[in-house]
């Protein structure tokens, strides 16, 4: 019996240690993997005082900051492409009159212009004589009809006049599909079919209701066929283009609404460009306004405040020079025992004193504020840049 208690007892004691030892095993891995990960966004730079001194580097406290933070955009009052239609000339001609003037007020449907135009007589011309065709392939096809009936002539004789009559009418149907294309009304064209009299001048109506933001063209000036006359816009809503740096981006992409204060206008943020504009290394973003668009004028520079929200981080403000740029982020030092660790944040706004982050910070943190440029080499170096 004992040799059996003694067997059992070497059996288990071994099990039992390789179960403790495997979750030792485990947790050291999660560690390490924790560690590498944490390493990926914070960059340990070792400096002893004697090189924090010798690199005349300061550091001050992280301050907390309370409610949203405000920044002001550059932007241009542009319209809406959907709300901008081009009035070409439908024929070439010459410009007999201009009835409107740029920053005028039109209604769908008015006369904006008058084209006389070669192109419509001859247009015309052809119409008339394809009615003419029409009506004598129709008379012909009857007659033959009845021919048919009495066994005067073949039946092939009588599907030729069809097809003939078919085609008449299908070439009736393009010439005045062409009137249409140049201009002319439904109304016109009866009136031509009614009275064969050709018109020689063409009346240029406004596609909707809007403003006539610019006038191509002036009187007595020859024109091609498609040839810009007229631009004419509805300036309600109007949308803001902002210029954003590539550093606010992020944090402006958290934003919804923007406000114009010198104007008393409001707005909503559609969307924040994902291309960058190589100069000056900024996008855009645009903006609709739902409040007070009467009080705006396309092209039109403005400075539009954006609210960015809280979305449950910590808010911090920390002084300008101290945030840096790498690697396509911002980072902050943060002061450690063994010297500095870089962390990446979020820039939320900018004054000329101080800077809005948000970042793995915590309310006794010292940051750099001098000998920033120091760090930032170290930092490239240690990153492998």
């Amino acid at each position: 019996m004992n040799n059996c208690n003694q067997f059992s007892i070497f059996r288990i004691v071994p099990i039992y240690s390789l179960a403790r030892w495997s979750l030792a095993a485990f947790a050291a891995a999660h560690f390490v993997a924790a560690a590498h990960a944490e390493s990926k966004n914070a960059i340990e730079i070792a400096l002893n005082e004697r090189q924090i001194r010798a690199a005349s580097i300061e550091s001050t406290r992280v301050d907390l900051e309370d409610g949203s933070t405000e920044i002001t955009l550059p932007g241009t009052i542009v319209t809406p492409p959907r709300q901008v239609r081009v009035i070409a000339a439908p024929a070439a001609g010459l410009v007999e009159t201009m009835l409107v003037s740029p920053d005028e007020a039109v209604k769908a449907g008015q006369p904006i212009a008058h084209l006389r135009s070669t192109e419509l007589v001859e247009a015309q011309r052809r119409f008339i004589e394809a009615i003419a065709a029409e009506a004598l392939a129709r008379d012909r096809l009857v007659r033959d009809e009845y021919l048919y009936r009495e066994k005067v002539i073949a039946e092939r004789n009588v599907q030729t006049t069809r097809a003939e009559a078919e085609y008449a009418r299908a070439t009736l149907d393009e010439r005045e599909q062409m009137l249409g294309l140049l201009g002319m009304t439904d109304g016109a064209v009866a009136e031509l079919r009614r009275t064969r009299r050709l018109l020689p001048t063409l009346t240029i109506v406004a596609p909707m209701d809007g403003i006539i933001l610019q006038r191509q063209t002036t009187v007595g000036e020859r024109v091609a066929q498609s040839s810009p006359l007229f631009t004419v816009a509805q300036l309600d809503p109007l949308c803001v283009q902002l210029q954003v740096p590539l550093a606010r981006a992020a944090a402006v992409a958290q934003a919804s609404r923007i406000s114009i204060p010198t104007q008393g206008v409001t707005g909503v943020l559609v969307r924040v460009g994902r291309s960058a504009d190589a100069g000056t290394q900024s996008t855009s973003a645009i903006a609709e306004v739902d409040n007070g668009a009467q009080a705006l004028r396309p092209g039109q520079a403005v400075a539009a405040v954006v609210v960015l929200p809280r979305n449950g981080s910590p808010q911090w403000r920390v002084p300008a020079g101290s945030v840096v740029r790498h690697n396509q982020r911002s980072w902050v030092f943060v002061r450690t025992p063994s010297g500095f660790i870089a962390r990446p944040v979020t820039v939320l706004g900018e004054t000329a004193q101080t800077t809005s982050i948000q970042g793995d910070l915590q309310a006794q943190d010292q940051i750099a504020t001098r000998g920033v440029l120091t760090l930032l080499s170290e930092l490239a170096a240690a990153d492998g840049s």
